[in-house]
Parts: C-alpha cells; sequence; structure tokens
C-alpha cells in the first residue's frame, strides 16, 4: 500500500475552524448522490494533504446504522478514488478539503459510490485545471 492509498486520520477534517472555513470558502459541485464542496489551501508551512469529510444526514436516514454504514462506503469510495486530486496536489505543492455530503434518500451500492466519488476527483481537478490556467 502506498502513501496515498490509506486514509489516515490527518487526511480527515476533524477541527470546527477547518470546517467552517470549508462551507464559507469553498466551492461546490454536485454529483448525485454527493454535493462536493472543496477548497484549495496554499499553506508553505503544512505538507501537502487531500483531507476529506464525510456527511449523512440524520433528516434522510434516521437510524444510526444507516448513517454509518453509508459513511463507511463513502470513506472507502473515496479512499480508492482520490489518487488522481493527490498527484495534482503533489505537482503544484497545494493542499486541498473536501467535503462529500451524501443527499441521496437511499442507498446506493458501493459500486454506484465508487463510480460517482471518481466522477468527483475528475470534477474537482478540471475546476482545477481550469482556474489555475485563468489565474496564469
Amino acid at each position: 500500500m502506498t502513501a496515498t492509498e490509506g486514509l489516515p486520520k490527518y487526511e480527515r477534517i476533524c477541527k470546527e475552524n477547518d470546517i467552517q472555513t470549508l462551507f464559507d470558502k469553498g466551492r461546490g459541485v454536485s454529483v448525485y448522490p454527493f454535493r462536493v464542496i472543496y477548497f484549495f489551501r496554499h499553506v508553505e508551512s503544512r505538507p501537502v494533504t487531500v483531507r476529506v469529510l464525510v456527511s449523512v444526514s440524520k433528516k434522510r436516514f434516521h437510524h444510526a446504522f444507516k448513517r454509518n454504514y453509508v459513511k463507511r462506503l463513502m470513506r472507502e469510495a473515496w479512499r480508492r478514488s482520490k489518487g488522481s486530486l493527490y498527484e495534482i496536489c503533489q505537482r503544484d505543492n497545494i493542499s486541498v478539503d473536501v467535503a462529500l455530503v451524501y443527499t441521496a434518500m437511499v442507498i446506493h451500492s458501493y459500486e454506484e459510490m465508487l463510480a460517482k466519488t471518481k466522477k468527483a476527483v475528475c470534477e474537482i481537478v478540471n475546476k482545477y485545471e481550469t482556474h489555475s490556467k485563468t489565474a496564469r
């Protein structure tokens, strides 16, 4: 397993300030069944990281075991999909925070979540590439 294949604690967003910054300053895109919010950071003092926050609403899934199951599926799909985003961040020496908010009313299969997570990562990479081209 390489460094990008796992999902260690430092790749998860836990602090209230980081979450608030992500939702205040981040940009969003919808890739059903997810709402994806992302925020690129240029921090020289920290190493390059790709951090994630997964969220499943209690309003959509009343039982905790269902919310936890969906979050486990989302984390595993993210773990397997984040490679291309991690490569972009390493190349350009940036960090990115991503929030995956589950918006569907039903639990989708793991294969479908994996495909949609890969699509979401491609969307983030495309948005970064177009933004970095216009900034030059």
